[in-house]
């Protein structure tokens, strides 16, 4: 009677943690937010008719992967053309990738495979009338 108790304790760890395991994984996701500030015709304030657009990178999906995207809050989101530049600040790796243009049902996103480690990336439109979005990150 022992042992088939301590089988069955055995087996029910298991499958906790079988059923648990796959959640704690999934809940590890965080987003950082960061904005690519317009400056129409050199104002740096600002405009009503060129607000503010709002990114964010999706950290935690994959190990050393980062991507770039439009927030899920319905607003307007990342440009579909711009360049992201990333430095990852522990091992010295950098690169680029652009926003994908959002045709076919394919995301407006960028995915960033930087490593594990601090990174800093720079969100750079092609017009040339906005300030570049910053942000600074530790990718898992």
């Amino acid at each position: 009677m022992k042992t088939f108790v301590r089988r069955l304790t055995v087996c029910g760890a298991v499958m906790i943690g079988a059923v648990l395991g796959p959640v704690a994984v999934t809940s590890a996701e965080v987003t950082v937010p960061f904005q690519i500030d317009p400056a129409p015709y050199g104002n740096t304030n600002g405009s009503f008719d060129s607000p503010e657009v709002r990114c964010v990178a999706v950290l935690g999906e994959q190990p050393g992967v980062a991507r770039v995207t439009s927030p899920a809050d319905g607003r307007p989101g990342c440009y579909q053309v711009a360049d992201v530049r990333w430095v990852n600040l522990s091992t010295g790796a950098s690169g680029a990738a652009r926003m994908s243009d959002d045709l076919g049902g394919a995301p407006r996103e960028a995915v960033l495979r930087t490593g594990p480690g601090q990174v800093a990336l720079v969100a750079v439109p092609a017009y040339g009338t906005t300030v570049p979005g910053f942000a600074t990150f530790y990718v898992p």
